[in-house]
């Protein structure tokens, strides 16, 4: 097979795909190279592909034209042969030409880690937003891949999609057509972006106060999220299996109604493309009561991920990390607790009972759900007096807001006044739902 034909053929679920990490010296990163290799495996699989061989490639000084020396293309190559892989995936930043270049020597179709990660959200944005952000940081990735690798203009990069062949039309292919669509994008993002600005502040008038769920990609969020609300959102052993936001409402016991927020788990490294399409998704948590952070305490990473959800947070203007000081409560869910042994469990049990912000949970057999929901409850809680309030029997908005957002202890006849009969209702409520009922 050629090297054209074998580029034109298409890249799709089910091929076969050397996975590198390269490991370039004097570079400090958030996660050793075991990790990130795994990390990237985990990425591939999440889009179908099938890892036919993963390597860890030191790299002591980095070529301008490939990354990689030439012994180490040439040892590519020959792992590539051997296992019949058709794809080559790079856990790190290509440059264009990097990426030209490793494709004509490899003669196979290849992409680093922003193009997967692209993919991947291509493939499970599900909301219009999730979608216009995608697209919009797909354009802004090729448009500097506008290369003629080949002689033919058919065969230039563009297009949606990484993995199905290098390149669609002429039509797509033209910097400019593409600056014209991101403009487009970009107003139509705007308009979701206002939108989305309403339902929050909606939801901000309203009583109810909102639980954001945060945490590292396969955290086990989701999980967490179908256990409490009894929800089925999709919840797989896949990095990225939950892209868009989810609501519902949820019942705590001080809380007649509660809304949980299910977020897309956090990333290290995560390609700046998407950043914004990120963030904008997660300003959800910046409105929240309080903040679930759940970390899958079984992975040997956990420490590297927490600092990586930390980051983000403080991106967001809700954690101070050089105070370690949270503007909004957060709650640490040490999930998966099914997954260690004894001795740990043991231990981590131990370090949760001297600090009340952790509470260790397995969001799939349940144990300790309940131990967190009560934790939320008294945070949510915190500060809730006893009122006693005189109420026209005629007032039933009143009377029923305090039912649905008070903890009513009690009801009494209240006697007589001009307006007729009056009930004396003794609720608890906190300081911030005290001060909605008064603008009623």
């Amino acid at each position: 097979m050629s090297f054209d034909d074998n580029l034109l053929g298409e890249v799709s679920r089910g091929a076969r795909a050397v996975v590198i990490c390269p490991d370039i010296r004097g570079q400090s990163y958030d996660l050793d190279a075991s990790s990130r290799l795994e990390e990237a495996c985990g990425l591939a699989m999440a889009i179908g592909i099938v890892i036919a061989k993963s390597v860890i490639i030191p790299i002591r000084d980095v070529k301008p034209n490939t990354l990689f020396g030439a012994g180490q293309v040439q040892n590519i190559e020959t792992d590539c042969n051997l296992e019949e892989a058709e794809l080559v995936i790079v856990d790190g930043s290509l440059s264009p030409i990097q990426q030209r270049n490793l494709e004509e020597k490899l003669k196979r179709k290849v992409i680093d880690r922003t193009g997967l990660i692209l993919e991947i959200f291509g493939e499970r944005a599900a909301t219009a937003e999730g979608r216009l952000q995608v697209e919009l940081a797909h354009l802004d990735y090729q448009q500097s891949r506008l290369v003629r690798s080949w002689t033919h203009l058919e065969r230039q990069r563009g297009g949606f999609g990484f993995l199905g062949g290098p390149g669609e039309t002429q039509i797509e292919a033209d910097r400019r057509m593409i600056r014209q669509r991101m403009a487009r994008l970009r107003k139509e993002l705007e308009q979701v972006r206002k939108t989305r600005t309403l339902h929050r502040e909606r939801r901000g008038r309203a009583p109810w106060p909102i639980i954001a769920l945060v945490g590292y990609t396969n955290a086990g969020k989701s999980t967490l999220f179908n256990r409490m609300t009894g929800a089925e959102v999709m919840a797989e052993d896949l990095l990225f299996a939950t892209l868009d936001p989810t609501m519902r409402a949820v019942r705590l016991p001080g809380v007649e109604k509660a809304i949980l927020s299910d977020t897309v788990g956090f990333i290290s490294d995560l390609p700046t493309q998407l950043v914004a399409a990120f963030r904008a998704t997660l300003e959800e948590v910046t409105a929240a009561d309080v903040i679930v952070h759940v970390r899958d305490i079984h992975n040997p990473e956990s420490g590297a991920q927490k600092s990586q959800v930390l980051s983000v947070l403080s991106d967001l203007g809700v954690y101070d990390s050089e105070d370690d000081d949270p503007s909004i409560p957060i709650v640490e869910a040490w999930n998966k607790l099914d997954l260690v042994d004894d001795d740990r469990r043991k231990e981590l049990i131990e370090i949760a009972q001297s600090d009340k912000a952790i509470v260790p949970i397995s969001a799939v057999t349940g144990e300790g759900v309940d131990e967190l929901v009560s934790t939320i409850d008294a945070i949510l809680t915190e500060g809730a007096k006893s009122y006693r309030i005189m109420l026209s029997a005629s007032e039933g908005q009143k009377i029923a807001w305090l039912h649905s957002h008070g903890q009513v202890l009690a009801e009494s006849d209240g006697g007589e006044s001009d307006g007729g009969p009056m009930l004396a209702i003794d609720v608890r409520l906190t300081p911030k739902e005290f001060g909605r009922f008064s603008s009623l």
